[in-house]
């Protein structure tokens, strides 16, 4: 019988953890005023190193795990691969500007006051640049959490894997242009050279060194030595440079998160509106091209959920560590683990919706029969 997975205390918690790391930040930020803004001097061309090498051991765990030969076996299946494609470049990143801007730009515009100073020295509205917060979240699909939402969901890990290498490839081509279109037409500074600068150290820096470390790792030590040994002891290091990074952060935005408590519930609204959107629209679609609930549980997880790691380091990078489009994407952390695992638990409780699945998938047989009639 296979062994049954489960997150481990940093996965399982990740929401307790963030605000944790927001009381820390917020009691660091009051004992030692300047120490986040002089960690965040130590720079090279606008990149804070200490943030560097944070948001590097977020990104590498992830990168490592991706077996890039899958990739080729994704063409025989190609049904669910071009879903989620067309769900998280052709469709995600604008309903994400659309109903960013409907709430933080209308509903709750009153609620958000005040400017702020970006990197570029351009004075801007607050509630912009949250929106440019949840635009860098919507224009970064799929985490490292996907691959365990996915297996919780009990779906086609092998699918899961491979849309996380496609997306991050996807990723060097299309965040630069997709943030640069969408950011200009939010109003904000556009920066150019900073975001491909950012997509080539958090996306191609970790995917290169990932590729190159798990074949050499795996040539010396063998493949279950890599899964079960060295994965085992990788995963928690880029949950603990998340938390790192956002002490730093909340350290530097205690004042104004004392001052407006309510602002992460108005930023968190339209962050979830979104991400059930997606995950319904997917769901939805996955179920009118028949697809099997082991390729569509995945293919919606996969829509749903953000890279929150990149939104943060390119948030950080554009707009510098204080800004309300780096809390923005924080706050997409703390949502995103209580949401995505009710989606988890909606998708097993709604498996026998696709087609076969008594004989495809035991399980949603035994799902059906608890489910009262």
């Amino acid at each position: 019988m296979e062994k049954e997975r489960k997150l481990n205390i940093f996965e399982k918690y990740l929401t307790l953890w963030v605000f944790f790391c927001i009381i820390a930040g917020i009691i660091l930020g009051r004992i030692a005023p300047n120490f986040a803004v002089k960690l965040d001097s130590l720079s090279i061309y606008q990149v804070s190193l200490p943030i560097a090498i944070c948001l590097f051991f977020m990104m590498y765990p992830i990168m490592v795990k991706i077996d890039f030969a899958e990739v080729i076996k994704a063409g025989k299946t190609p049904k669910p691969v071009l879903l989620t494609l067309i769900i998280n470049w052709v469709i995600k990143p604008f309903t994400m500007y659309a109903i960013a801007t409907l709430f933080l730009g209308y509903v709750f515009k009153n609620l958000l006051p005040g400017t702020e100073i970006v990197k570029s020295g351009q004075e801007v509205e607050l509630w912009r640049s949250y929106i440019s917060g949840c635009i860098l979240l919507g224009i970064a699909p799929c985490t490292a959490m996907v691959l365990m939402w996915g297996y919780l969901a009990k779906g086609n890990d092998g699918h899961t894997l491979v849309m996380v290498a496609i997306n991050s490839l996807a990723m060097l081509v299309l965040y630069g242009p997709l943030g640069g279109f969408l950011l200009g037409v939010n109003a904000m500074p556009i920066p150019w050279q900073t975001i491909l600068l950012s997509v080539l150290i958090y996306v191609a820096l970790p995917l290169i060194a990932g590729y190159f470390s798990r074949k050499l790792i795996i040539r010396k030590k063998g493949m279950d030595w890599f899964k079960n040994k060295f994965l085992h002891c990788l995963t928690p290091i880029s949950i603990i440079a998340l938390l790192i990074t956002l002490v730093l952060l909340f350290s530097f935005k205690g004042e104004i998160i004392i001052n407006n408590p309510l602002t992460i519930i108005w930023i968190a609204i339209p962050l979830f509106i979104q991400t059930v959107l997606i995950f319904s629209l997917a769901y939805g679609l996955a179920r009118v091209l028949k697809l099997t609930y082991k390729d569509a549980a995945p293919s919606a997880m996969i829509g749903a959920s953000n890279h929150f790691e990149v939104a943060i380091a390119t948030a950080t990078m554009l707009f510098g560590i204080s800004s309300g489009a780096a809390l923005a994407t924080v706050v997409g952390v703390l949502i995103e683990v209580p949401v995505m695992l009710g989606l988890v638990l909606f998708c097993k409780r709604t498996c026998h919706w696709f087609r076969g699945c008594d004989l495809e998938f035991p399980h949603c047989k035994e799902v059906v029969e608890e489910m009262p009639n």
